[in-house]
Parts: C-alpha cells; structure tokens; sequence
C-alpha cells in the first residue's frame, strides 16, 4: 500500500460516453450505499438479530414446510426462546470450532506462508513474464495472474507494479500493464489453474450448506478444479482480446512522462538472478516428485491413501486435500527458502507460519460472526423452509436449470457490488442457494461454480473494493491525472465482456454435463 500512500486522492474524470457516464453514477449510488454498510462482521451479527426476531414471529404464527425428501413437517424455531438462547449461549465456542473452512484454511496457510515469505511466488511470477515476446506480452500477464491467485490478496501487491514495468520494458504503456495485471487478478479471482484456499474456503461452507438436506454430502476443495482450470484460460484469453483489440487502441495510454528504458533499480525488481532460477529449477523438479508420489501412491487398489472399496473420490488424498495443499506448498517454499538463503534455519520456517497465521487474523474475527450467524440461521429451520419454498416456486415455474443458475449470477454480480468478501457473501447466499438447489436436482457444486464466476467478474469494477484504489494507486504514478473515472473505463469493458463470454461457458459446461471437478 506503500505505493499508494504519496498519491493525492483520486478524482473522477468524466468520460466521453453517456453509457459510461450512467454507469458511474450508478457506481457512485452503489459506493455511497455501500459505505454507509457497516464492518462486516458487524453486518453478520446484525443479520443475526434480524434473523432471532424474525424466527420469534414465523413461529408464532406457526409458518413451517414439508420437507420433500423425508415427509417430515419443519417448523420454524424461536431463537428468542429459552432453548434458542441456551443454544447460542452454550453453543458458541462449538459453532466458531466447528465452523468448516476455520480449521482448512489454517491448515493450508501454514504452507502458503512459507512459500510466500521464502519468496518463491515473488520469483515465479516475475519468471513467468520476464521476458515475453511482445506479441503474447498481454495474455503472459493475465495468464500469470490466474497463476497468483495461489498468493491471494498479495498478489495485487505484488503483480499490478510489475505488470507496468514489463510494459514500459517492451516499449508498451505502462497505464496498460497496471489494468491488465489488476483486471487479470480482480476479474478472474477464482479462476485459477491450480487449487487455491478459495477452493478450501468456498467447499466448507458448500458442504455446511448442503448438510441441510444431506448430512453425508461432501463439496471437496477439488469439486470446481477442472472448470477453474479452464475457466483461467477463458478467461486470461477474453483480456487479452479486449485489452489488444481495443483498449490497445485508446488515444490517452500514454504516461505523463515519455516511457523510457528501465533503470537498474527497475530491472532489478523484472529480473530473476541466477541463483533464483536454479532455486526454480529445482523447486519446480520437486513439485512434479511431489504430485508423482501422490499419483504412484495411488495407483494400488488397496492403497491406504484410497477410499473405502478402492474409491479415489471419497478418499483420505481427496478429504484430506487442506493438509495436502499445507504441505506442498511448505516443501516447496522450504526448498527455494534454503536454496535462495531466504530460510538459513530451521526457526526461520516456523517464523514465517507464524506471520502468515497472523495476516489471517481479520479474517478468523470475521469467521466467529459468520459461524455464529450460521448456527442461528440453521437452528431457525429459516433457511431450511425458504430452500422448500423455493425449490416448489421453481417446479411450479418450470424452469430449465440453466436458466435459473443464470438468474443466480445476475443476482450474486449485483450483490458482490457492495460486498465485496468473497467468503462473507457466499456465507450469506450457500444456506438457502445450496440446499434449495439440491432440491431440484442441481449439485451443490455446480451452484458454487456459478457463484465464482459471478463473484469474481465485478471485483474488477466496484468502488467498494480497496484493491481498486491501490490500483488506481499505481496507474497514478505514470498519469497524475488519472481519477476513479479513468480507470473504470477500462475495466468496465473488460468485466462486461468477460462477464457475458464466463456465464456462456458456464451454461456451456452445465449443458454438455462436463464434471466441474473431482467428486
């Protein structure tokens, strides 16, 4: 955030086009509504409190619901009675402990922070674009951005100055090289071709949610693999078509001071050192010696890695893919971390577990208020007769599948507006999304691959995202003038065109009965 600090605030500019002109005093309205939200952990006990009164009153006037599968008749539950207040009093420390994603994404964090801080991703992402033909410079960009999505939100940090820097070294803009970067990251964020702790994150609460109609059901970190491997190509190929077809094409990319050659300091910051390649080489050797372990180890039917029969699916590699995850990345971050001098001790590993647990902490206070919330919200039975009511509205209406998880995108992309945690809001739409979906035949799995398409698309667009201002930040550094107007009008075409050609593939895959993923 360093790189933001000096700049002033930015200033809207007006566009030329009335379409972008309206679209920016809509994102003006959604700004000052969203502002005016509170923290959302503070949303989610608030939302707890709307939902204690609102069960008092369903229950009194008796509102209940057949459950289809069982016959069984749900009644609403008083949260405010004695039984609804000894549950939450005596229940909360279970509810946050219990909580699925608590326990996976701490697990893999662990790894991820140490191949974070040995600075393994910091290297490989400037491997991966160091160098590039200028023809595949855009796509090499946005590609390695699906790639830094394994890094999570640092990867804004990381990746949005450097793209602006391998941009001015092949002579392009590098106002272009920020957008590029920063859209690649925002509008594709769970998008990725390898597994990232979205997917760790997103399957617990799919599975919390899905509990409600089957206690058994399990949504895997690997349920959405293959759609979020193709989807990163999709949707790193759609950037690049808009970004060299049009934007490429704009009269005002230039900086405010002629691009010129990088200087030393410049270079230094593009360029992998020689000990950083061969720190590469063999991480890299030791990522395939990895998966190849895993791949050997499970080839024998009766390998304990393999499920119960010999299954591959319901086995401890696949339930246990959160530890999987923390230990392949902490190998690899171990490896570059020795070889490179980044870890010189033992200690220095431990260290650096502990700093990423303790990023993690906004998000752990977020988690106790969404637990909680979701414990009321399952007590209730409230959202267990609205997925019933619902999944009758939909057989009533008799509407094809496809069309209805498109009605959930549309829905989702105007939520994910105002709030822009990934985590909070599917906390918010799995409970009724999931189940009511199950209800009509539609996998849990599939409704949270529609959700991460429609979750992802307008991070690149909304005010309320801190990670625009950054990059506003940055594009700032080359044009002084550039306000929030500036750079919306380059991500506005983009998250549309992306948006459109996404949920295309989405009804696409969901159509032809492609598996979303492993399960």
């Amino acid at each position: 955030m360093s790189a933001t600090s000096a700049q002033p605030q930015p200033q809207p500019t007006e566009p030329r086009s009335r379409a972008l002109r309206a679209a920016f005093r809509s994102f003006a309205a959604i700004e000052k509504v969203g502002n005016r939200l509170p923290n959302p952990f503070w949303l989610f006990w608030i939302l707890a409190g709307v939902v204690a009164v609102l069960s008092a009153v369903l229950a009194a006037i008796g509102v209940s619901a057949v459950h289809p599968g069982t016959q069984e008749t749900i009644d609403v539950q008083n949260l405010l009675s004695r039984a609804g207040l000894t549950m939450a009093v005596e229940g909360a420390v279970e509810n946050f402990a219990a909580f699925p994603p608590l326990a996976t994404i701490l697990t893999v964090m662990f790894g991820i922070a140490v191949a974070e801080r040995s600075g393994l991703f910091s290297a490989l992402l400037r491997r991966m674009v160091a160098r590039v033909p200028g023809r595949y410079l855009t796509f090499a960009l946005s590609m390695t951005a699906m790639v830094s999505h394994v890094a999570g939100d640092a990867a804004y940090v990381t990746l949005i100055p450097l793209g602006a820097l391998v941009f001015r070294a092949a002579g392009r803009s590098p106002v272009l090289g920020c957008v590029v970067a920063y859209v690649s990251i925002a509008a594709g964020y769970d998008a990725s071709p390898s597994l990232t702790t979205t997917d760790v994150l997103l399957s617990g609460i799919s599975t919390a949610a899905a509990h409600t109609i089957d206690a058994e059901y399990v949504v895997t970190p690997v349920a959405n693999y293959f759609f979020g491997l193709g989807s990163s190509v999709l949707v790193a190929l759609v950037i690049t078509l808009v970004v060299d077809k049009v934007l490429a094409r704009r009269s005002d990319l230039e900086p405010d001071e002629p691009v010129t050659e990088l200087n030393a300091d410049e270079l230094e910051a593009i360029e992998v050192t020689g000990q950083q390649r061969r720190a590469l080489r063999v991480t890299g050797l030791v990522a395939l010696g990895f998966v190849a372990f895993l791949a050997v180890a499970m080839i024998p039917v009766s390998s304990p890695l393999r499920g119960e029969g010999g299954g591959i699916v319901e086995s401890p590699l696949i339930g246990g893919m959160a530890l999987v995850l923390g230990v392949f990345f902490a190998v690899l971050g171990t490896v570059y971390g020795r070889m490179t001098g980044s870890f010189s001790a033992a200690g220095d590993i431990i260290t650096a577990m502990v700093d990423g647990t303790r990023s993690m902490a906004p998000i752990l206070v977020l988690f106790f208020a969404i637990s909680q919330f979701l414990a009321y919200f399952k007590w209730t039975n409230i959202g267990n007769i609205l997925a019933v009511k619902g999944a009758e509205l939909l057989r009533e209406l008799d509407m094809h599948g496809w069309t209805v998880l498109v009605g959930i995108a549309v829905l989702i992309t105007f939520m994910n507006l105002v709030i822009t945690s990934g985590s909070a809001l599917w906390a918010l739409a799995a409970p009724v999304l999931v189940p009511m979906l199950m209800l009509v035949g539609i996998e849990p799995e599939t409704t949270q691959a529609v959700y991460r398409v429609a979750d992802s698309v307008t991070n690149c667009v909304t005010p309320m995202s801190p990670y625009f201002v950054m990059a506003l930040g940055f594009v700032q550094q080359y044009r002084k003038s550039a306000g929030i107007g500036t750079l919306a009008s380059f991500t506005i075409p983009i998250a549309a065109v992306v948006w459109v050609v996404w949920v295309a593939f989405f009804v696409a895959w969901y159509l032809l009965g492609i598996p979303f993923g492993v399960g």
